[in-house]
C-alpha cells in the first residue's frame, strides 16, 4: 500500500502545482489608470490608488491568502491616445491583468477597444459614458459605479417632476458631456419638460462667464451642468456670481454629476441646495463609515468619493473572482465576476448584468446648508433611494451585442 500512498501524495502535489501555475508569472497585477494632476484628480487620482491598495490588503487577509498581488499606476492626462498607449504597454510588456478607475470617458472608450483586441479585464469606476455597456460593450469590460443615465435619473427627473420644466445645458465638449446631456435631455422630456438649448465648453475651462450668460439669457428654469469635477466647481462659482441659484434670479442650477470633493472645494455656502445622484456616500451606515475612516487616514484626511469607492469595490471583486477561479485567465475571470455576488462595504443591492453594467442602488442627495452640517465632511442629506433596477438604463433598450433580445 505504500506505493499507492506515495502515488496519491505525488498526485496531490501535482494538482497543487497545477493550480498555482494558473496565476501567470506567479503574480496578479492591477493597473490603476487615472487622472493624477488634472480636473478629475480629486475624485480619482492618488485616492484611487489608495483604494486599490486597500482592496488588495483586505483580500490578502481573506480569500487571497498566499497570493502575490501588485499594483501599478499611471496618469493618462485625460487624453485617449495616452490612455490607450499606457494600457497596451501594461498588457503587452508588464503583464498587467486588470485595469481599474480609467477616469475620462474618451480614454475609457479607447481602452475598451483595446481590451477587445488584447484581452485583460477593465473595470471602469471613473468614466460616465453609457457607451461602455451599450454599443461599445465588451465581455471583459465592467462599468462599476455610475454612468450618465444613472446621473440623469436623479436630479433631472426629480426637478422636472417637481415643476421645473424648461432646461438649458452647459456641457463639456467630449464623449462624457455629450452622453450626459443626451440622457438628461431624454429624462427631462420623458417627465414633461422641454430643452431650450445648450452651449459647450472645453475640458478644464477656467472662465465660465460667457457660457453661464448664454444659459441665463435662455430664461430656462434650470441650468443643467453636464460636466464634472473642477469644471462643475468653476461653473457653479460663475453662476453664483451672476446671482443664479441664490433665490434672486428664479433660475436653478442642477449639477447632474457631483462628487464629494467638489462640494468640499465649493464649501457649503456656495453648494447648499444642489441636488444630484451618487452611488456612495461615506456616512450612509456603519460599513461605509468604517471603510471611509480607514481611507481618510491613508489619503491626507480626505473622505472617499464614489469613484474611489468604486475602485475599491471593483478591485476587491476581481481579486475574489481570481481566488475563486484559481486563475487570472481573463476569460475565466470575467465569467467568475458575473457569477459571484458583489459583497463589500461600498455596494448595496449589486449585481453584474450581461452587458457588463454593475447595477446597484443609487441615491438622490441634496447638499446641506451650513447650519445643518454637524462637522467636517457632513455635507449630504438623502432625499430618496433610486432602486438598482430603475437607476440604470434598462436592458431592453440596450444596443450591446452581448444582450440576448
Amino acid at each position: 500500500m505504500r506505493p499507492m500512498r506515495h502515488s496519491l501524495a505525488l498526485a496531490a502535489l501535482a494538482l497543487c502545482a497545477g493550480a498555482q501555475a494558473q496565476i501567470s508569472d506567479d503574480v496578479v497585477k492591477i493597473g490603476v489608470l487615472t487622472d493624477m494632476a488634472g480636473p478629475y484628480s480629486g475624485m480619482g487620482g492618488a485616492g484611487s490608488v489608495v483604494a486599490a491598495k486597500m482592496a488588495i490588503d483586505d483580500c490578502l487577509k481573506a480569500e487571497c491568502k498566499g497570493m502575490k498581488i501588485e499594483v501599478v499606476s499611471a496618469d493618462h492626462q485625460n487624453k485617449a491616445d495616452i490612455a490607450a498607449t499606457k494600457a497596451r504597454e501594461w498588457l503587452d510588456r508588464d503583464k498587467v491583468d486588470a485595469l481599474a478607475d480609467l477616469t475620462n470617458s474618451a480614454g475609457a472608450l479607447a481602452v475598451q477597444k483595446l481590451i477587445k483586441e488584447k484581452g485583460g479585464i477593465a473595470m471602469y469606476s471613473g468614466p460616465a459614458t453609457t457607451r461602455l455597456t451599450d454599443e461599445d460593450c465588451a465581455e471583459n469590460g465592467f462599468h462599476w459605479m455610475f454612468d450618465t443615465y444613472s446621473s440623469a435619473s436623479g436630479a433631472a427627473a426629480a426637478l422636472t417632476r417637481n415643476g421645473d420644466k424648461s432646461w438649458f445645458f452647459v456641457t463639456v465638449d467630449y464623449a462624457f458631456g455629450h452622453s450626459l446631456e443626451k440622457d438628461a435631455s431624454d429624462m427631462v422630456k420623458a417627465n414633461g419638460g422641454t430643452v431650450l438649448g445648450s452651449v459647450r465648453h472645453p475640458l478644464n475651462a477656467s472662465d465660465f462667464s460667457s457660457f453661464i450668460l448664454q444659459a441665463q439669457n435662455s430664461k430656462a428654469q434650470v441650468i443643467g451642468l453636464a460636466n464634472g469635477a473642477q469644471d462643475t466647481v468653476n461653473a457653479i462659482k460663475a453662476a453664483r456670481e451672476f446671482g443664479i441659484g441664490t433665490g434672486k434670479s428664479g433660475q436653478k442650477v442642477a449639477s447632474l454629476l457631483m462628487f464629494l470633493t467638489d462640494v468640499h472645494s465649493l464649501g457649503l455656502k456656495q453648494a447648499q441646495g444642489l441636488m444630484f445622484s451618487e452611488g456612495f456616500y461615506w456616512d450612509m451606515d456603519d460599513k461605509t463609515r468604517a471603510f471611509s475612516t480607514r481611507f481618510e487616514k491613508l489619503h491626507k484626511g480626505f473622505k472617499p468619493t464614489m469613484v474611489q469607492a468604486g475602485v475599491y469595490s471593483s478591485v476587491r471583486h476581481y481579486l475574489k473572482s481570481v481566488a475563486a477561479a484559481k486563475t487570472d485567465d481573463w476569460k475565466t475571470g470575467a465569467q467568475k465576476m458575473r457569477e459571484l455576488p458583489i459583497d463589500d462595504p461600498v455596494m448595496r443591492n449589486a449585481s453584474i448584468r450581461p452587458d457588463g453594467r454593475v447595477i446597484h442602488d443609487m441615491y438622490l442627495f441634496q447638499v446641506k446648508a451650513p447650519g445643518e452640517s454637524k462637522g467636517p465632511w457632513d455635507y449630504y442629506k438623502t432625499v430618496s433611494t433610486i432602486p438598482a433596477q430603475i437607476a440604470f438604463k434598462p436592458l431592453a433598450q440596450s444596443a450591446c451585442p452581448l444582450v440576448k433580445k
